[in-house]
């Protein structure tokens, strides 16, 4: 049976993508130190996801974009880049344990686990993945989009972030559908 563990990072953030990755872990080399992304230091997630994508028997990421965030909300949108994740694996799951409260449809049997980043070792692998990678991306949009201090907050509604938004207005990358980002367009639009 191919078990594949699949989470998602981004779902809080004003800006960026939603990103999730999924994970199908081989039983020969087990990887000691999964854990909820959130919990581990920034050197210690990016170790373990240099050692996941070496020796995990298969990963993958799938991206929602902005638009699509704005589009089909937070949530489809984090659904949409799981069943992605899912679909680019191989070989292809048999079985999908995702984190948290909601699946994706998927053409697999699938179970959520509330907590599953910190209790499931495959769930634990696809957070950290899912994290690293949206958080190398934020950087990257840091560079495209000086002044709002992406590369530290990654996009999360910060005291930074929310002031550089009332400065500089929203970037192409803001989530327009998201209350923040909304009412910095509406004053705006009212000051014009």
């Amino acid at each position: 049976m191919v078990i594949a563990g699949v989470d998602e990072a981004g779902r809080g953030p004003l800006a960026g993508p939603v990103v999730a990755a999924a994970v199908v872990l081989d039983p020969a080399r087990p990887i000691d130190g999964l854990a909820d992304s959130k919990t581990l230091s920034p050197r210690r997630r990016a170790a373990l996801a240099e050692r996941i994508r070496r020796e995990a028997r298969a990963w993958a990421l799938g991206w929602a974009e902005v638009e699509e965030i704005d589009r089909l909300n937070i949530l489809q949108a984090a659904l949409l880049a799981m069943r992605r994740a899912v679909a680019a694996l191989q070989p292809a799951p048999s079985r999908v344990r995702v984190d948290g409260l909601h699946a994706p449809p998927l053409d697999c049997p699938v179970e959520t686990v509330v907590g599953g980043d910190a209790s499931v070792p495959e769930i634990g692998a696809a957070s950290i993945l899912a994290k690293t990678a949206r958080d190398a991306h934020m950087r990257a949009l840091a560079a495209r989009y000086p002044g709002y201090g992406f590369e530290r907050h990654k996009g999360y509604p910060t005291a930074e972030h929310l002031a550089a938004l009332r400065r500089l207005g929203a970037s192409p990358v803001h989530r327009r559908s998201f209350a923040p980002v909304a009412a910095v367009l509406d004053s705006i639009r009212e000051k014009a």
